[in-house]
């Protein structure tokens, strides 16, 4: 067993906001084995449980009551290979981004939309992550955890995971219960490049017939453009989700702002731009006690150094309210607020 649980530790170097945070108790896990023994100490002393995979979309408070896990475990395999696709594990552990590349370097392809993401694996399917017209709930099979109260196994297919735009029951039902320690993908052998989205037509207009390879160096780059690198510059990627409306909706807004950036979806309604919103509020480039809105990409809010929790908020509750008074749209915040 490594299970050591330590006090007081610092976690501004556990989140890429790198905001000043202090877990009153907190434990790498390394190994599912260790688990048994991490709950029956959280039990004994009445504590809730918190999980951290790479910190990459969380507001952490400047205090944390209870035990933080910080989820370390590794492991990548091949179960099974059908005729229509390849079912790949993935531990919690492992980094997002690595395990896309290796997917696409084994020849199992699907995931190259979803590259330079950053987080770990087992918090994708919290958020169910997407990007360039794909989500992880087009390749997901099922989730492995363990359930916090009872410290029992539990599977749970892709339909119980209730995936929504950045959604599932992780965020909602299964919140704090249930402690994923694996991913089960199913990625299709046929799987054909997406190709659609118009920020990653652009960047493939001058190939004729783009495969795998050309999506991943595509998403890589536009990425490495478009928003900062947390490791220069602390953030958490998008702060805002894109609000959803009617056709309805869409046909008025566009009519009092023609121009309005907008996506439209299979159901109907119409996807908006949160980005467009912000920046059209005035707040692109702008910053205050320590935080900010990044100068090229008006989702992205920034800490240059100095910034708190507190801060970071007053500012999104601010630029949430500019958005729907100009615009009667409400923003809802993507980061889990811990």
């Amino acid at each position: 067993m490594n299970f050591l649980p330590g006090a007081e530790v610092d976690l501004r170097g556990s989140n890429t906001l790198g905001l000043p945070a202090i877990a009153q108790w907190c434990t790498d896990i390394q190994d599912t084995a260790d688990l048994p023994a991490t709950l029956d100490f959280a039990r004994s002393r009445g504590l809730a449980i918190r999980v951290l995979g790479g910190g990459s979309n969380v507001v952490l408070p400047e205090r944390l009551p209870g035990l933080t896990l910080r989820m370390r475990s590794r492991g990548i395999a091949l179960l099974e290979e059908t005729s229509l696709a390849y079912v790949v594990r993935a531990a919690a552990g492992e980094p997002w981004h690595p395990f896309v590349l290796h997917c696409h370097q084994q020849g199992w392809h699907g995931l190259e939309n979803l590259a330079l993401i950053p987080g770990t694996v087992g918090a994708a399917p919290i958020q169910n992550i997407g990007a360039y017209g794909l989500e992880l709930a087009h390749f997901v099979q099922e989730v492995r955890g363990v359930d916090t109260q009872s410290g029992e196994p539990r599977t749970l297919d892709a339909a119980a995971c209730g995936f929504g735009y950045r959604h599932s029951v992780f965020k909602g039902s299964l919140a704090g219960r249930l402690l994923i320690t694996d991913v089960v993908f199913a990625l299709p052998r046929a799987a054909s490049p997406v190709t659609h989205y118009a920020a990653l037509a652009a960047e493939l207009s001058g190939l004729a017939a783009p495969d795998h390879a050309d999506v991943l160096a595509a998403v890589i780059a536009i990425r490495r453009r478009r928003l900062p690198d947390p490791d220069l510059l602390p953030n958490a990627g998008s702060f805002f989700k894109n609000p959803v409306v009617s056709s309805a909706e869409f046909w008025q807004l566009e009519a009092r702002w023609p121009g309005i950036a907008h996506w439209p979806q299979e159901d109907g309604r119409v996807k908006l731009a949160a980005a467009w919103l912000v920046e059209r509020c005035g707040w692109k480039g702008y910053r205050e006690h320590g935080v900010g809105v990044h100068e090229a990409q008006a989702l992205v809010l920034v800490n240059f150094g100095a910034g708190t929790a507190a801060a970071l908020l007053a500012l999104a509750r601010r630029i949430q309210d500019s958005v729907l008074q100009r615009f009667g749209l409400g923003l809802e915040i993507e980061p889990v607020l811990c």
